[in-house]
């Protein structure tokens, strides 16, 4: 899996999420849950996942949409 997203912002990550689905890029979002046993306070950020060979895809998806300097770096 590669991480294409790291962060706080639920919008963001509601936005990439249908994004990628509409396209039907396979996802996982990680630490969704984690807000509920941190107390709300926003301190763990969700993880943006998609399988290795639709990275690229979803790395083209997320840029054309405007959510570059969002995205992890390549590795």
């Amino acid at each position: 899996m590669t991480e294409l997203i790291r962060t706080n912002d639920i919008v963001l990550i509601g936005f990439a999420r249908a994004l990628l689905e509409e396209a039907g890029v396979p996802l996982f979002v990680a630490d969704e849950h984690m807000s509920a046993l941190e107390g709300s306070i926003g301190a763990f950020g969700r993880r943006l996942l998609v399988p290795d060979d639709h990275a690229r895809q979803a790395r083209r998806i997320l840029t054309d949409a405007g959510l570059s300097a969002e995205l992890r770096d390549e590795r």
